[in-house]
C-alpha cells in the first residue's frame, strides 16, 4: 500500500492532509456472468507513480483497468479514481486498449490517429462538444505536434499509420492518450506483440511520461521484465485475491507461493531478468500466449 494511513482521531494536532491517491480500491470485488473475479482488493496508487497489474492469463486484469474506467461496476467495496467515483475523471484519463492492429493498406496518416485523442475519440465513443481546451485547431495543432514529440514520433507522424512498424504504432497510440493531457494513465498490454527492443524502448518511454510530467501510470503486463527497471509498486492478481507492494515485496516465492496456495519459485538470470515458475502464464514466464487457435492461449481479461 502506497498511501499513509488516515490521522488517527483525538491526537489534538492537525498536520497537513494526506495527499489523495490517484486510484484507491477498498475491499474491491468484481463478479462477472456469475463468477467472482476478484475480491477483497486494497490498493493505494500515490500520484505520479508507475504501477504494472501482474498475474496469469483470466486473472481479471483488464478488469481492473474497465473498474477504474467506470465501464465495469464494482460488486463489493469501493473505488476512488482521482478522487471522484470511476466514470467521473474521463477527461483527466489516458487510456491505450489492449493493442490494436493495422492493416498496412490504411492510408489514415500517424499524425491523424493522434488527433482522435483530441477531437473525437474517448475509448471509441464521440465526446459531445470535444475538449474544450482543445477546441480551437491552432491550440490542436500545437498539443498533436507536442505529444508526437514526446513520444519521439515526428519522423514518421506523417506516414501512413499501416506504413510504420509495430513500436512506432505504439508511440502513436500513446502520443493518442496524452493529448488531454490526462493525469492518469491506463495502458492494457502495451507491449504485448512487441519484439524486445521495442518492449524496452517503449517501456523506458512510458517511464519518462511517469517521471518527466508527474502522470500516474497503470499498466497491465503480460512479462514483467521490460518494465521491472521502473516500477514502484505491482499488483498482483492469482486465484481471485491480490497483493501488492515494491516489486522487490511481492515478485518472490514466498509471496507468490501464498497466493498461489502452492509452490512458486522466482528464479533471477544472470542478465537480471525474473522467471516465475511453478504456475503456468506467470507474467515473467514466456508462454504463447495465442498457441492454440481455439481461443486457450488467449488472455481472457475482459
Amino acid at each position: 500500500m502506497s498511501g499513509p494511513g488516515a490521522p488517527t482521531a483525538g491526537t489534538g494536532t492537525a498536520g497537513p492532509a494526506a495527499p489523495e491517491p490517484a486510484v484507491r480500491f477498498r475491499g474491491a470485488a468484481v463478479r462477472l456472468r456469475g463468477r467472482t473475479i476478484w475480491s477483497a482488493v486494497d490498493l493505494d496508487v500515490a500520484a505520479g507513480e508507475f504501477v504494472a497489474i501482474l498475474g496469469p492469463n483470466g486473472v481479471g486484469k483488464s478488469t481492473m483497468v474497465k473498474v477504474a474506467l467506470g465501464v465495469l461496476p464494482l460488486a463489493e467495496g469501493t473505488a476512488s479514481i482521482l478522487g471522484r467515483p470511476p466514470g467521473a475523471a474521463g477527461r483527466e484519463i489516458g487510456y491505450l486498449p489492449q493493442r490494436r492492429s493495422f492493416d498496412p493498406g490504411m492510408r489514415v496518416r500517424g499524425v491523424d490517429v493522434v488527433r482522435l485523442g483530441s477531437d473525437g475519440e474517448r475509448w471509441g465513443v464521440p465526446i459531445p462538444g470535444g475538449d474544450r481546451f482543445l477546441r480551437s485547431r491552432r491550440e490542436q495543432k500545437r498539443r498533436v505536434d507536442e505529444v508526437i514529440e514526446m513520444v519521439g514520433a515526428t519522423d514518421y507522424a506523417e506516414r501512413p499509420i499501416g506504413q510504420v512498424s509495430g513500436g512506432e504504432q505504439q508511440r502513436l497510440l500513446i502520443a493518442q492518450a496524452l493529448v488531454r493531457r490526462p493525469r492518469l494513465l491506463l495502458l492494457d498490454e502495451p507491449l504485448d506483440s512487441l519484439d524486445l527492443p521495442n518492449q524496452s524502448s517503449v517501456a523506458a518511454l512510458i517511464s519518462r511520461i511517469c517521471t518527466g510530467y508527474g502522470v500516474t501510470v497503470m499498466i497491465v503486463a503480460h512479462d514483467v521484465n521490460p518494465i521491472l527497471p521502473y516500477l514502484d509498486r505491482v499488483v498482483y492478481l492469482a486465484h481471485g485475491r491480490a497483493v501488492t507492494g515494491t516489486p522487490e515485496e511481492v515478485i518472490t516465492s514466498p509471496t507468490l507461493s501464498g497466493l498461489y496456495g502452492s509452490p512458486v519459485e522466482v528464479l533471477r538470470t544472470s542478465d537480471g531478468r525474473l522467471v516465475v515458475v511453478g504456475q503456468p502464464e506467470a507474467p515473467a514466464h514466456h508462454a504463447d500466449r495465442h498457441a492454440d487457435g481455439h481461443g486457450h492461449g488467449h488472455d481472457h481479461d475482459h
